[in-house]
């Protein structure tokens, strides 16, 4: 199977501009090929997870990949499944995002001289003559066209700003940019970015001339893939430091029954007849694969060593083994308590489980909090700081955990 059949069988394409270019350009390698990636925070979530694993399994096939940090675009916005306008960020914030982007994507796709090139577009969208703009590329949309996009339709009741209106426009222009400096023939995006790569393409064709070989595809599922970096407690980072390695072990460990397969086949690299061998798979067979979905994601993000250490840590919880080493712990201080006793939505909120008292409450009297394998349902329990000294693991619900150690 090469590679173009392979993403559509697990799942991955869901629209085309040319289909057949397409294919004949991936599968002999002959692609090179650009996803943007907008430097909203210091750092990558779950939801880039898929466009960094189609860059890697595209480059694995010889083609080209161009990863586009989009130090200009996010000085505007994408208004791309937004109710409201994003906050403004300073330069020096979107440059310091930048920089723990190469760093995070470096894991993925191999850079270098022939390999994979990373560019920021700031370095030419910022250096641009609004009124040239205008003339050389404003020319080349129709309004009536842009209001039809979806992206710009869900933002229309509660407003637009033409801030964000220029945002297709500019990433338009990219696509452009990238085709004529640096032979960028195609460009990957999610389902909500289609209006955008569409626009791209028709630039180029509209400014070189309809022989001017520039195509388009999208993901399936990168706009959900969005959705996917969201937990109740805030995103799935691909930091360590803002989501360690067994949070983001156990994130996958839970998905829903049904997407356990679907994220698998679009997300893994195990191969397909492997997958296909799980798909009647039910009940203990299917807690089999949500751990193997679990282990092979965080080694591909932190290295096999730490997966191994979350997968011990998750079946020493889990009474599936007796070594709770690998267990993530918190080491708090004798004088973050009063008198020598650490009362227990102090600790809750300490050891990072909730993020206020009032939660902390609302799950004690749920019966939702246990401290040393007994539930506790009195919010005024309070326990002997001493009895902390090697350790207590404190649970809420069945999957948060902390090892809280005072010293």
């Amino acid at each position: 199977m090469q590679i173009y059949e392979e993403l559509v069988a697990r799942g991955l394409i869901a629209q085309v501009t040319n289909e057949e270019e397409i294919k004949n350009l991936i599968n002999n390698g002959k692609a090179t090929f650009y996803i943007g990636f907008d430097p909203t925070a210091d750092s990558l979530h779950v939801g880039h997870f898929m466009a960094l694993c189609l860059m890697k399994r595209l480059q694995m096939a010889g083609n080209r990949p161009i990863a586009l940090i989009g130090g200009g675009t996010a000085m505007v916005g994408d208004p791309s499944g937004r109710t409201d306008m994003r906050s403004m960020m300073t330069k020096e914030t979107i440059a310091h995002n930048c920089e723990c982007f190469r760093k995070q994507m470096e894991r993925f796709i191999e850079f270098g001289e022939g390999k994979a090139e990373m560019v920021n577009n700031a370095d030419w969208l910022l250096d641009l003559n609004y009124v040239e703009v205008l003339r050389e590329v404003g020319a080349c949309f129709s309004v009536n066209n842009m209001l039809r996009a979806e992206c710009y339709k869900q933002r229309m009741e509660k407003g637009l700003s033409f801030l964000e209106f220029n945002y297709m426009i500019m990433q338009s222009y990219d696509f452009y940019r990238l085709f004529q400096t640096h032979g960028c023939n195609l460009q990957f995006g999610g389902n909500d970015q289609w209006s955008n790569m569409l626009g791209g393409t028709e630039l180029i064709r509209r400014k070189l001339g309809k022989d001017a070989h520039a195509m388009t595809i999208t993901l399936l599922l990168n706009s959900e893939g969005k959705k996917m970096g969201k937990t109740a407690k805030g995103a799935v980072w691909l930091d360590p430091n803002k989501t360690t390695p067994y949070e983001f072990y156990q994130y996958w460990r839970n998905v829903e029954d049904a997407d356990v397969l679907k994220c698998i086949r679009m997300l893994t690299f195990l191969p397909l007849e492997e997958i296909d061998k799980m798909n009647d798979w039910e009940g203990a067979q299917l807690n089999e694969a949500k751990a193997i979905l679990a282990f092979e994601l965080t080694k591909l993000v932190h290295g096999e060593e730490e997966a191994t250490k979350a997968q011990a840590a998750a079946r020493a919880l889990f009474g599936a083994g007796t070594d709770g080493a690998n267990i993530p712990t918190i080491e708090l201080s004798a004088a973050d308590f009063a008198d020598g006793v650490a009362d227990l939505l102090t600790l809750l909120v300490k050891a990072e489980l909730v993020p206020s008292k009032s939660e902390a409450r609302r799950a004690v009297e749920q019966g939702g909090v246990t401290v040393a394998d007994a539930k506790v349902t009195d919010i005024k329990a309070t326990f002997p700081v001493a009895d902390f000294a090697d350790g207590i693991i404190i649970r809420r619900g069945k999957k948060a955990f902390k090892k809280v150690v005072i010293q």
